[in-house]
């Protein structure tokens, strides 16, 4: 069974299972759901704690040991498996399933990973995991659904705001969830419960945003460029590498290249992410939603004016590369007024 990290605190009051796996990488919300079952454990009595920690050298009989242990006093025991790489190896893999096949007696277990890819969830000790008990998977939250998890953070704390200011507030804590709590948390003490106006929530909230050069393509395929311009401004001022950036934007380019050319065709958009390189529920998505607004004809320019930057980017030639960065970007946005004449050749795509 699978809960998210927002779901959880609900999945909880319905009581206590045997068997929990929190993974993900969103380090708030993983602690958040970890500290949530242990203290639901502690308030049904599981007083008694045992904490293992698959590092270098740990010998994974301990985790049968554990299971099998009779405590002297014959309370309910909260065992808690810690694996911080997410890879248990060959005789983990195995503890884990046989200790899966027979879950300890008044025992609530908690196993606790980092994030871990597809592949790693589709192993034989993670699918145990997974049938045997509940599964909470903390997700970064996505900069388009931040405003809707502000909106709930502020009603549990007896507040709200407007759209506009869920917006602010969103714009200046984007990819710093942590950030986000804390701004959050500062509004609960510095305003009653209620309704919070824009000009509260702007003298309060700082700017704290951090931003991932992975995310400069989803902008780029949403046609904010609002937020693309903050995010390039942004990594330039954390000292950001421009060619991260820059590998980031084509890479997004190309992908769409290969879409346009691979529906031209007639084949389904299913058929061809893997050929794209576009991975993820979420990516595909915003892909499939947004397609319509892009051009091939687009695509070869931007190639190479891409390459141009990247001849800046090395010296060989002048120019500002972050401005160029940007430009490349709202220009890849705007759909060209015309599309290419029928029958026109077009450039092929390189990578």
């Amino acid at each position: 069974m699978r809960v998210s990290s927002e779901q959880l605190a609900a999945h909880l009051t319905r009581g206590l299972k045997p068997l929990y796996t929190v993974f993900g990488d969103e380090p708030l919300l993983a602690l958040e759901a970890t500290d949530r079952i242990r203290a639901k454990a502690r308030a049904d009595g599981y007083v008694e704690r045992d904490i293992l920690t698959a590092e270098s050298g740990f010998k994974w009989a301990q985790l049968a040991m554990a299971a099998n242990a009779q405590s002297l006093f014959a309370t309910l025991k909260l065992l808690e498996l810690r694996i911080p790489n997410g890879k248990p190896g060959t005789e983990g893999a195995a503890a884990i399933r046989a200790f899966c096949d027979a879950l300890p007696a008044d025992t609530v277990t908690l196993v606790y990973l980092p994030e871990i890819d597809w592949r790693t969830q589709k192993g034989a000790w993670f699918e145990a995991l997974d049938s045997a008990g509940v599964t909470v998977e903390a997700k970064a939250v996505p900069r388009t659904a931040l405003p809707q998890w502000l909106a709930g953070r502020l009603k549990a704390q007896g507040q709200d705001a407007d759209s506009e200011a869920l917006a602010f507030i969103a714009d200046r804590v984007e990819g710093n969830l942590m950030a986000a709590y804390q701004e959050v948390q500062k509004l609960a003490l510095l305003f009653p419960a209620g309704p919070l106006g824009f000009e509260q929530v702007r003298e309060a909230v700082l700017d704290v945003a951090r931003y991932d050069v992975f995310n400069l393509g989803a902008a780029m395929i949403d046609g904010d460029a609002a937020r693309l311009a903050r995010m390039l401004d942004g990594l330039r001022g954390e000292g950001a590498a421009p060619l991260m950036a820059l590998w980031s934007l084509t890479e997004e380019i190309r992908a769409i290249g290969k879409l346009l050319d691979g529906t031209a065709a007639g084949r389904p958009l299913n058929t061809l992410w893997r050929e794209a390189r576009v991975w993820g529920t979420a990516h595909q998505s915003s892909l499939q939603q947004n397609l319509r607004r892009f051009d091939r004809a687009q695509v070869a320019p931007a190639l190479r004016h891409a390459a141009t930057i990247d001849r800046m980017v090395k010296g060989v030639a002048r120019g500002d590369v972050w401005d160029e960065l940007l430009q490349l970007a709202l220009r890849f946005m705007r759909k060209p007024p015309a599309a290419a004449r029928p029958g026109q050749k077009l450039p092929a795509i390189a990578g």
